[in-house]
């Protein structure tokens, strides 16, 4: 068999723009220190460390022909045809595939769009593995050529732990498409799948390398979803910010009712507030913490019991749903032992209700709970690491919640639920 020649070849890859296939390699960064073992003994200390940067940027009209973000990460601008790789949630594919797919052809993108059902359900190993096949077959350049994925928190999260697995470290772009995502599942660096009846069992840490945040996808979100988004921004307010719980206090119903559009002047301004105080007290909470070195985190307030009830609440439980049970119950525990007042209370109750939230489950029996604080326990690493509010706006943890203290605090969450009459099944 006659062998091409080599020469014409390169010219070729050359004149088509191509990198050249025989370049030097890139020099490396030359070593400052010497590895040796330890005197008096054969063991060797490796110290490294990693930075980690990314972004998350508003972006309106994400799907404009005119914007590029979604490009943004990975071009390096070589004058090679643009290619990736793109998830995309079955519901969100419903609504804006056709825009999704106008924009890649738009800019001459080579594409597989791989289309996924969402719900915690389906948010298991399967699904990552059927995705990393899929992306094998397709080829990407990994420093090029980022994955996109464009959905809920669920998909999100099974992404993202694909693309961190997927040899080992491919870059992957994220589009959130609900309010949980917009605030919390798109803002960190938590990836994960459900295993063995137990939440996020199975995970990693891998940062997004771009997070773009686009609220116009909140205007065909259910009244519900937004609601169990606004959980997040709730927990937020509670813990860290009291001028977030006073907007949501005073605008919450609005932008509930407005789905964050802004369809009023009160209501746009008030979007925008709650977006930003949201996201930027989430980042404020995450960034000196990202891997979670310290286990004392306010952001894990309303996720002591919620990871064990949500499960247990599946398929008809939100996550955001469970999360305010949780905050509701963390918020009887906090005024049991005088750290808020009954004012306090009845108002965290009273936003709650006009957000759409629920506030009481007969899943809160003392059996179940007390089963979730002992998981919690053993995820924290032997302490309960429990935050509760000191009134609206500030915190502190605790490790010495007892079961009888447990009890009193689930009927008095039930007692100010039932005022409100707001339940869950």
């Amino acid at each position: 068999m006659k062998m091409p020649d080599s020469s014409k070849a390169l010219r070729r890859s050359e004149n088509e723009g191509a990198p050249n296939p025989l370049a030097p390699p890139a020099p490396r960064k030359p070593a400052t220190t010497k590895v040796a073992p330890m005197a008096g003994n054969s063991s060797w200390h490796v110290k490294a460390s990693q930075p980690v940067h990314y972004e998350v940027r508003l972006c309106h009209r994400v799907f404009d022909v005119d914007r590029t973000d979604l490009l943004d990460a990975g071009c390096p601008g070589d004058g090679r045809a643009p290619r990736r790789f793109v998830v995309v949630d079955e519901a969100v594919d419903r609504l804006y595939g056709a825009d999704l797919r106008q924009y890649l052809d738009h800019h001459h993108v080579t594409h597989e769009i791989m289309v996924v059902k969402s719900g915690e359900v389906r948010k298991e190993i399967d699904v990552v593995l059927r995705f990393v096949e899929r992306l094998d077959h397709f080829g990407i350049d990994r420093r090029r050529e980022p994955v996109i994925v464009v959905g809920g928190g669920v998909v999100m999260d099974i992404v993202g732990l694909a693309a961190s697995l997927y040899r080992r470290g491919t870059p992957f772009v994220r589009v959130p498409t609900t309010l949980v995502g917009l605030v919390d599942a798109g803002v960190g660096v938590k990836t994960g799948v459900n295993f063995n009846g137990h939440k996020n069992q199975l995970g990693t840490y891998a940062a997004a390398k771009l997070t773009l945040l686009d609220p116009g996808f909140l205007s065909t979100l259910s009244r519900r979803h937004i609601s169990n988004g606004l959980a997040e921004i709730l927990k937020v307010g509670l813990i860290k910010d009291e001028a977030l719980f006073g907007l949501l206090e005073r605008h919450g119903r609005l932008v509930l009712d407005e789905h964050f559009q802004g369809l009023s002047a009160e209501g746009d301004s008030a979007a925008t507030a709650i977006l930003q105080a949201a996201i930027s007290g989430m980042l404020e909470e995450l960034e000196p913490n990202l891997w979670e070195e310290t286990l004392e985190r306010s952001m894990d307030y309303g996720h002591t019991f919620s990871p064990s009830v949500e499960m247990l609440g599946l398929p008809s439980m939100l996550h955001g749903e469970a999360v305010c049970l949780d905050m509701a119950l963390s918020t009887a525990l906090a005024y049991g032992r005088g750290l808020m007042d009954e004012d306090e209370c009845g108002r965290v109750f009273a936003v709650m209700s006009d957000l759409g939230l629920p506030t009481w489950s007969p899943l809160h029996t003392p059996e179940v709970l007390m089963q979730a604080l002992h998981a919690t326990v053993r995820r924290r690493d032997g302490q309960q690491r429990l935050p509760l509010p000191v009134g609206i706006g500030k915190n502190l943890f605790v490790n010495d919640v007892r079961d009888e203290e447990l009890v009193s605090a689930i009927e008095l969450q039930r007692e100010m639920a039932l005022r409100g009459s707001l339940e869950v099944a």
